[in-house]
């Protein structure tokens, strides 16, 4: 118990913002993918999958369970939701069924959201079956979007367009 309080008390002191202080460091690895600054891979055209992304939503199914995956382009995966799970298995009458997916696209949505992840990559099409189209529909039905904004690119003295930055706006 005695670590636990000394552990906290230095938390609170390395977290403490002093007087004149005139700038703060922010060491929080995803800040500036989510100011859309961070540089995303670009890779080439005809690449398949391609690499475009910050974050990029997998769906793998198999024929007893449906897994889905967050994955960074530079950590691999972020967050991973399946049917294999106990929490989920216990509620599905099968694991790759029509329910299965939009109950697995729920979870998936909370997850992320918890994480304060809410723009990704989809490169998913549907099948014949709606079971993919019934989990993009609960993801997005969760507060997900299903594209990433576009990076902000610098501005140089040549451009003949100059975007606004997100910002920089005043009304």
């Amino acid at each position: 118990m005695a670590s636990a309080k000394k552990i906290l008390s230095k938390i609170r002191q390395t977290n403490q913002v002093t007087d004149g202080t005139l700038y703060m460091i922010n060491r929080n690895p995803r800040n500036l993918e989510r100011l859309r600054l961070a540089h995303k891979t670009d890779g080439y055209h005809l690449e398949k999958p391609v690499r475009n992304f910050w974050h990029r939503l997998e769906l793998n199914a198999s024929n007893k369970y449906v897994t889905a995956k967050l994955v960074h382009f530079q950590n691999g995966t972020v967050i991973e939701c399946s049917t294999t799970e106990w929490a989920l298995k216990r509620h599905l009458y099968k694991g790759n069924d029509f329910a299965a997916y939009s109950t697995l696209g729920k979870a998936f949505a909370s997850r992320c959201l918890d994480a304060g992840l809410t723009e990704m990559r989809c490169d998913l099409k549907s099948t014949a079956s709606k079971k993919v189209d019934s989990f993009l529909r609960a993801v997005e039905e969760s507060g997900i979007r299903l594209q990433e904004p576009e990076r902000i690119r610098p501005a140089y003295s040549w451009d003949m367009h100059r975007p606004e930055k997100p910002w920089e706006v005043t009304e």
